[in-house]
C-alpha cells in the first residue's frame, strides 16, 4: 500500500520529467540563435570537403579509464579511442547566451538560462533578467586540462550501426562556451555583432571568456556565442572521443548533436546533428576483454553529411 508520501514523491517526479522549459520564439520579439553542428573531425570554421577534415585519429591507450591518455603502440595498449574534433557554430539573428547562478557554494552546480537579443537591440544583462530557463547546468571541472566551469549537456556524440542501433556514446564531461573563431560564411549572416554597441561588448567578452578559470567558489558564470562565431574542441581534449575496442568490424555513423533536448531557444533546430559514415576494420581481430590489443583497427572516413544525424 503506497503511503501519501511516497505518492506525492511520485506526482512529483513526474511533473518534473514531463514538464518542459518555457519556450520562446520570434514572435515574442527577440533574436533568436541557430545552432549549427559541424561535421565531426573537421577544424573550427572549415569550410572545404567535410571528408577530407583530418582533425580525429585513432589512439590506442594503456588505461582505459583515463580521460585521454598518450597514444602507444599496440602491444602495450588495453583499449582504443576513436578521437575527433568538435564544433559548434552560431548562424542565427541573436547570440547564443546563458547565465550560471547558484546562491552559494553550498550547490555544486549552478541552474542556467538563456538570454534573448531584443529586436531593440537590448541584451538582459543577469542571471535574474534572463527570459529563457533551461534545464541545463554547469559544474567546476577541477582536471588540471579544464579548471573551470562547464555547460553539461550541450552536446553529445555517438556512433550508430547502419540499423539506427546506438554502439558507443560520448563520456564527455561538458563544454565552457566562447568565440573561439569566425565562420567562413560570415559575410552571409545579417546580424554579426559590428565594432560598437551592445552585441559588439558581448562578442569581447565572448572572445575572451574562460568560464572563471580557477574560481571554483564563483557563484555565476556566463557562456555563449555571438552570430558569426563558432566554439571548439579539439581532438586532444579530455573525452573528445569514442571507446571503440569491442565495435565490430563493420560501416557506422559517427554523430554530433548539439542542444538535443532542444532547451535551449533557437530559430531552426534543423541543422543540429551533422555525421559522418566511416569503416571500421579489425586487421588480426579484436582482442578478448582484458587483453592487449592485437593490431588497432583501420578507421576511414566515407563520406560526410552536415546537417544530417544520419549518412551511411
Amino acid at each position: 500500500m503506497f503511503t501519501k508520501s511516497a505518492i506525492l514523491a511520485a506526482v512529483l517526479l513526474l511533473t518534473a520529467a514531463t514538464t518542459a522549459a518555457p519556450r520562446v520564439d520570434a514572435a515574442q520579439g527577440v533574436l533568436l540563435p541557430d545552432l549549427r553542428q559541424a561535421p565531426p573531425g573537421c577544424p573550427g570554421g572549415y569550410a572545404g570537403d567535410p571528408v577530407q577534415c583530418g582533425d580525429w585519429d585513432v589512439c590506442p591507450v594503456v588505461d582505459p579509464s583515463a580521460p585521454n591518455g598518450r597514444c602507444v603502440g599496440e602491444t602495450a595498449a588495453k583499449a582504443v579511442r576513436l578521437r575527433f574534433t568538435s564544433s559548434e557554430e552560431n548562424i542565427g539573428d541573436g547570440p547564443l547566451l546563458l547565465y550560471g547562478n547558484r546562491s552559494s557554494t553550498e550547490n555544486s552546480r549552478m541552474s542556467v538560462r538563456q538570454a534573448l537579443r531584443a529586436a531593440d537591440g537590448s541584451i538582459p544583462p543577469d542571471y535574474a533578467s534572463a527570459q529563457q530557463a533551461t534545464r541545463g547546468y554547469t559544474y567546476y571541472e577541477p582536471a588540471m586540462a579544464h579548471q573551470h566551469w562547464h555547460l553539461m549537456n550541450f552536446e553529445h556524440f555517438a556512433l550508430i550501426s547502419k540499423t539506427g542501433a546506438t554502439i558507443v556514446t560520448d563520456r564527455k564531461n561538458g563544454f565552457c562556451l566562447g568565440d573561439r573563431y569566425s565562420l567562413p560564411d560570415v559575410s552571409d549572416l545579417e546580424h554579426v555583432p559590428g565594432d560598437t554597441g551592445s552585441d559588439a561588448e558581448l562578442a569581447e567578452r565572448l572572445r575572451a571568456n574562460n568560464c572563471r578559470h580557477q574560481e571554483p567558489n564563483a557563484l555565476d558564470v556566463v557562456e555563449g556565442i555571438s552570430v558569426g562565431s563558432g566554439d571548439d574542441y579539439t581532438y586532444q581534449v579530455d573525452f573528445q572521443w569514442l571507446d571503440i575496442t569491442h565495435v565490430p568490424s563493420g560501416t557506422y555513423d559517427l554523430v554530433n548533436t548539439v542542444n538535443d533536448d532542444r532547451t535551449l531557444a533557437e530559430k531552426n533546430y534543423d541543422n543540429n546533428s551533422s555525421s559522418v559514415s566511416l569503416s571500421i576494420e579489425w586487421p588480426r581481430g579484436m582482442s578478448a576483454e582484458g587483453q592487449s590489443i592485437r593490431q588497432a583497427p583501420v578507421v576511414r572516413f566515407l563520406r560526410s553529411c552536415p546537417g544530417r544525424a544520419r549518412c551511411s
